[in-house]
């Protein structure tokens, strides 16, 4: 496997002998000094071209950085499935090398790449040839950091979460697996990782991220609200299922009331209380139920 040095070498080296570069740029998880660092860390790069499509229509450059295990040009799949794409803006290969490095190398106009650049805050000039891309502030995470949510937002998450508890019941009842779990992982989890997301923030001043599909819990949470979060997931017996969606009703309980309480927000605890007893009385019945109670919940 290539080092990093390297590997950075290799990038830089075809910028510079290349005339039809006139910039390169790094951003990703290798500018950001917050994010772990491993073997597995992809080079997000960005080589600034007067045409992007010298790039796209001979591929032979490729073979400079290695041999291909695999590897993905996300602009061209959505031009083939019948997207308006524009490759003279912005073309990008994710690619794989038979080492184990991965390169994430897009082509950006000057134009795209003078806008991009600004906004991208985890950004690094590594090569300018002719001084065309604007100065930029040192790399920060800081527009990934967790957001404080509004009361608002804070109460109809909650709200949404109660409520879709009750399309779980009867998904189970009924043995809609996929659905279950779809609606489970797809829409509930969403607001629990919300929850733990604003408890994180609360204790860590609203200056962290938790990363793409908040990765770094383990790294934040407190042992033992981790090992709770992970006993939300289940496998596809019904049985295991009911245990995790109920692991996840008191996580989320927990957690929510301590973050409304930081927050000075309400929590309105009917809401959890009658949807509890829902769950446990659906959860109890009988395939041949005829009704769901005899009684009012």
């Amino acid at each position: 496997m290539r080092s990093d040095k390297q590997v950075m070498k290799q990038l830089l080296d075809f910028a510079k002998n290349d005339e039809r570069i006139k910039a390169l740029y790094l951003n990703g998880s290798r500018t950001n000094i917050n994010a772990p660092k491993d073997m597995f860390q992809d080079f997000d790069i960005v080589y600034v071209v007067e045409d992007t499509l010298d790039f796209i229509d001979n591929k032979e450059w490729i073979n400079t950085f290695g041999e291909i295990l695999i590897k993905q040009e996300p602009e061209f799949n959505d031009r083939w499935m019948g997207r308006d794409v524009d490759f003279t803006k912005r073309y990008a290969y994710l690619m794989l090398f038979r080492d184990g490095i991965r390169i994430d190398l897009s082509f950006q106009s000057i134009k795209r790449a003078k806008k991009a650049i600004l906004e991208d805050k985890l950004a690094i000039k590594l090569l300018d040839k002719d001084n065309i891309l604007p100065e930029i502030d040192s790399p920060t995470d800081k527009q990934y950091h967790i957001k404080k949510p509004s009361e608002a937002y804070f109460i109809t998450r909650c709200n949404d979460f109660w409520w879709c508890m009750q399309n779980l019941a009867k998904g189970l009842y009924r043995d809609e697996i996929p659905y279950v779990k779809e609606m489970y992982n797809g829409v509930i989890r969403k607001h629990l990782d919300n929850v733990v997301d604003w408890y994180i923030g609360i204790n860590n001043d609203f200056s962290v991220s938790t990363g793409k599909m908040h990765k770094y819990f383990k790294i934040y949470l407190p042992k033992k609200y981790y090992e709770r979060y992970l006993s939300t997931y289940s496998d596809a017996d019904k049985s295991n299922i009911w245990e995790a969606i109920f692991s996840c009703c008191n996580l989320f309980s927990e957690l929510a009331q301590i973050v409304a309480k930081e927050l000075k927000y309400s929590y309105i605890k009917e809401e959890e209380t009658n949807m509890i007893k829902y769950l446990k009385i659906v959860r109890s019945l009988p395939k041949d139920a005829k009704e769901i109670t005899k009684e009012k919940i």
